[in-house]
C-alpha cells in the first residue's frame, strides 16, 4: 500500500477523487439474493448498465431452465486448461502454418464455438490456477509465487474453491493432472472439495526430477547415489531425499503417493488422468447427476525422449498436437457417447503466455502477435488462446473482442450450476458472471477493466483499449510524473511505442482505478502467503520422505527447531533479483 499511502499527503488525495465519482461499493446482489462482493471497479460498470444486464438475465435464466427440463440436471462443466501458450498459436490455422503445428480438435473448437480475442490471466502457471479455482486474483490468495520442489507453500484451507461451491450445489467434481497449488496437505484437491483428484503438487520441472535427467546433467545432483562421492560433503541433509511427483485421494479419504518419482511415473499421468475422467463421467452420467471436471494436463516432457509429431520439432508443439489436441477429440467423443453433449459446456485454454524468458533449449516457447511472456505483464503474458463449446448454446463461429478473465470461471460456473448461493461474501471475488457473453456472444461482456499484477507488485491495468504500466519502462519520467506508460493496445499490440502526450489525460482516470482498487482492499485485505511442511498425511509416505519432515530423525537434538523456518518464508523478499518483466 505505499503508492496509496505517498498520495494521502494534503490535499493529494482529494484532488485525484474530485469528480472521481470514488465508489467503495455496498455489496452486489447475486441472482438468488446472496451479496458477493466485487472489486470496485465492477461497481462502476454496474451503476451505468445494470438494468440492462438484468433484463438479459431473464431471458438467459429462461433459456437455462429450459436446457435443465430438457436433460433433468444443470449442465455438466469441463475445464481444460494447458501450459504457456501464446495467443494466436491456436485457433488460427494460417499462424499454426507458419509455427509448424496442427491442432485440427482445438481448432474445431473455435469452429464449433467461441474463440476468446481478450482472455486474460495471471502472469504464471501457479497464479493463474490459484484464479481458476477460487475466483480471485492471485494476489489476494496469497498464492502469487510459483511452486517448486519442496515449496512448503499452498492453497490455504479458508479459500472457497470452484469444487466446494459446485458440490454443494448438487455437483460431482474432479481434478485430474497439474494442480500445483501446494505441496502442504490443506492445498490437495481433494481436500479442497474434489470428490477425486490424481494431481501434481508442481510443473513440469517434475521431469527433470528423474535419474534420467540426472545422467543428462538435466539435473545435477538431486540423485547423489549416481554420483561420484564428493569427499568434501558435511551436510547430508541438504539436497532433498524423497518428494511425491502423483498424488490421488478422495474427499474425507486419504491421500496416497500414486506409483513412484520415475520418468514412467511422470509420463503415465495424462493418460491415468483421462481413464479416470471418462469413468468419473459415467458414474455421473448413470447415477443422473451434473458433474464439474477439471483437466489440467502435464503436456510435456523436458526430457528429449518423445517421438517428434510436429514440422516445429519442438516441446511445445508437440505437447499440443500430439498430447492436447487428441485429448480434446476424445473428451468430445465420449461426451456424445454418453449423450449429454449438448448439456456440457467445455471452456479450453492455455494458463498464461509462453516461457519466453529464460526457456530450456528445444521448447518451442516464442512471442507470436504479442508481446512479453510467461511472468510479464504484457499482453504476451497474460492474454491467451481459448475457446468454449456447447452445442445449441453458444453460437458457431462467435469471435467477440470482449474481455474476459480466468477468475470469471468461477463465477460463470456457479451461476451455470445454480450454486451463486455458495460464493463465499466475506472476501473480494474478483469472477464476474459471463454467462451473457457465452450465450449472447459479441458485446455481452460484463468486464472491461484487468488488474495484472507481477508477484505482489501490481504491474499493469487495462481499461478498455488503453493499458498503462504501473512498471515503468521509462522510471525517471515516473519518478517526475510523466511516465512514458500509457499504450492504445489496437494500433500497439506489442506495447512497444508507449505515448505521452496523446494519452497523457489518462494519467488521472488510471490513477483513480488504482485508488479504488487499493482502497477496497484496505477493507478486504489479500491474504498473507500459507506454508507448512510438505507432503504431511501421505498413507503410504516412503521412509526417506518421513526424514524429510523430521529431520530430528536425522540430526538427533538440535539446540533449534530445524523446521522453524518455515514459520518465517514470507519475510523472504519475493525474486529480489528479478527483473520487474517490462519485457525488454
Amino acid at each position: 500500500m505505499h503508492w496509496l499511502r505517498s498520495c494521502r499527503n494534503g490535499s493529494a488525495l482529494a484532488a485525484l477523487l474530485a469528480g472521481s465519482a470514488l465508489i467503495l461499493p455496498q455489496n452486489a446482489a447475486a441472482q438468488d439474493g446472496t451479496e458477493i462482493i466485487h472489486d470496485a471497479e465492477f461497481y462502476v460498470l454496474k451503476a451505468q448498465n445494470g438494468d440492462r444486464w438484468a433484463e438479459e438475465d431473464q431471458g438467459l435464466q429462461a433459456k437455462l431452465a429450459d436446457l435443465e427440463a430438457r436433460f433433468g440436471t444443470k449442465p455438466n462443466l469441463i475445464h481444460i486448461m494447458w501450459d504457456d501458450t501464446a495467443y494466436g498459436d491456436l485457433g488460427i490455422p494460417a499462424i499454426q502454418a507458419v509455427r509448424g503445428l496442427n491442432t485440427p480438435n482445438i481448432n474445431k473448437l473455435a469452429e464449433d464455438g467461441m474463440m476468446f480475442t481478450r482472455m486474460y490471466t495471471e502472469v504464471g502457471c501457479t497464479p493463474s490456477r490459484a484464479a481458476a479455482a477460487t475466483g480471485r486474483m492471485a494476489i489476494r490468495s496469497g498464492m502469487y509465487n510459483i511452486g517448486m520442489l519442496q515449496e512448503s507453500h499452498g492453497l490455504h484451507a479458508d479459500e472457497v474453491t470452484m469444487a466446494e461451491v459446485l458440490g454443494d450445489a448438487g455437483y460431482n467434481t474432479a481434478f485430474y493432472g497439474k494442480w500445483h497449488l501446494g505441496d502442504i496437505e490443506q492445498s490437495y484437491p481433494h481436500n479442497q472439495g474434489f470428490d477425486e483428484a490424481l494431481f501434481t503438487g508442481y510443473n513440469q520441472i517434475l521431469s527433470l526430477n528423474t535419474r534420467e535427467a540426472e545422467q543428462g546433467n538435466a539435473s545435477i545432483g538431486l540423485f547423489e547415489d549416481m554420483l561420484v562421492e564428493n569427499p568434501y560433503k558435511l551436510d547430508d541433509t541438504f539436497v532433498t531425499k524423497d518428494w511425491v511427483m502423483v498424488a490421488e485421494g478422495t474427499k474425507g479419504g486419504e491421500t496416497l503417493q500414486w506409483r513412484d518419482n520415475t520418468t514412467e511415473t511422470y509420463e503415465s499421468i495424462d493418460a491415468e488422468g483421462l481413464d479416470r475422467m471418462f469413468a468419473f463421467m459415467e458414474r455421473s452420467v448413470e447415477a443422473g447427476e451434473p458433474f464439474y471436471v477439471a483437466n489440467w494436463p502435464i503436456m510435456a516432457n523436458f526430457m528429449p525422449i518423445r517421438p517428434k509429431c510436429t514440422r516445429a520439432r519442438a516441446l511445445l508443439q508437440n505437447g499440443l498436437q500430439c498430447t492436447v489436441d487428441p485429448m480434446i477429440a476424445d473428451i468430445r467423443a465420449k461426451l456424445e457417447e454418453l449423450g449429454v453433449s449438448e448439456n456440457t459446456l467445455i471452456v479450453a485454454m492455455a494458463d498464461n503466455g509462453p516461457m519466453s524468458h529464460n526457456p530450456p533449449p528445444g521448447t518451442g516457447f516464442a512471442e507470436t502477435i504479442f508481446r512479453g511472456g510467461k511472468g510479464d505483464f504484457l499482453e504476451g503474458g497474460v492474454r491467451v488462446p481459448s475457446f468454449a463449446v456447447w452445442p445449441g448454446m453458444i453460437e458457431p463461429g462467435s469471435l467477440p473482442g470482449d474481455m474476459i478473465h480466468i477468475t470469471d470461471l468461477f463465477t460463470t460456473f456457479a451461476s451455470l450450476g445454480g450454486a451463486m448461493g455458495n460464493i463465499p461474501t466475506d472476501r473480494v471475488i474478483d469472477g464476474l458472471d459471463q454467462t451473457s457473453l457465452l450465450l449472447n456472444g459479441d458485446g455481452h461482456s460484463r468486464r472491461d477493466y484487468t488488474f495484472t499484477y507481477a508477484g505482489p507488485m501490481l504491474g499493469a491495468i487495462v481499461k478498455g483499449d488503453y493499458k498503462r504500466h504501473f512498471i515503468s519502462p521509462d522510471p525517471v519520467g515516473d519518478a517526475s510524473g510523466i511516465p512514458a506508460a500509457f499504450y492504445f493496445l489496437p494500433s500497439d499490440p506489442r506495447e512497444v511505442q508507449p505515448m505521452l502526450t496523446n494519452l497523457i489525460h489518462l494519467k488521472r482516470p488510471f490513477n483513480r482505478m488504482r485508488l479504488r482498487h487499493d482502497l477496497w482492499k484496505e477493507k478486504y485485505p489479500d491474504r498473507p502467503e500459507t506454508h507448512g511442511i510438505p507432503w504431511t498425511g501421505i498413507a503410504n509416505a516412503s521412509e526417506a520422505l518421513k526424514r524429510e519432515q523430521d529431520p530430528q530423525l536425522v540430526l538427533g537434538d538440535l539446540p533449534f527447531d530445524p523446521l522453524e523456518y518455515i514459520e518465517h518464508l514470507d519475510e523472504l523478499p519475493f525474486d529480489p533479483a528479478a527483473d520487474p518483466s517490462i519485457g525488454q
